[in-house]
């Protein structure tokens, strides 16, 4: 049984929480969230700490407890210090490159694959071979991260694609000659 709804959550300098009903924002150098959280978990905000109870036992108010304080928590860190996931291209002739705020991706296809930049969402491209993707919102630099990769996922046999930086990719044998 998870516990992390227990935990509370500290406030950094800079950031300030406001709380409208089940509405809460987070606003920090980086920038401000909005979420709307369910009615079943009470969100206490006492200073620059953040504390989280449940209204009853129920199975519906356990599983929330724990998510509530972790998207709380993501939203916190996001207004703070950001996020980025860290992409890399392997295989002949993949690269990345920015066009203005376009990310074009060449992946072994017969047409680049372009990417347009989205509100609070950035890619850079230090190399030819890497992509970050950075953001204050954790669910969505992931999202675009899963889309990124998914135009040319890695495959098994040689091991092409796109992949995150540090993942590992299973490879298997191919085809035995006689």
């Amino acid at each position: 049984m998870s516990r992390i709804g227990y935990k509370a959550v500290e406030l950094p300098a800079g950031v300030e929480v406001k709380q409208d009903g089940n509405v809460v924002t987070v606003k920090g150098p980086k920038g401000e969230l909005t979420r709307e959280f369910s009615d079943l978990i009470k969100i206490n905000v006492e200073g620059n700490v953040v504390t989280f109870e449940r209204s009853s036992d129920d199975n519906k108010s356990k599983s929330l407890h724990g998510t509530t304080r972790a998207n709380f928590h993501n939203m916190v860190v996001g207004v703070s210090e950001g996020f980025k996931k860290e992409l890399e291209l392997r295989g002949v002739g993949y690269r990345a490159q920015m066009q203005g705020k376009k990310l074009v991706l060449n992946v072994g296809y017969s047409h680049p694959v372009e990417f347009e930049e989205e509100d609070g969402i950035t890619y850079e491209t230090p190399s030819a071979t890497s992509i970050i993707v950075s953001g204050i919102n954790k669910e969505e630099v992931g999202d675009c991260a899963a889309r990124i990769r998914a135009t040319r996922a890695p495959e098994p046999y040689k091991g092409k694609g796109i992949r995150y930086v540090g993942e590992f990719v299973r490879r298997k044998e191919g085809k035995t000659g006689k």
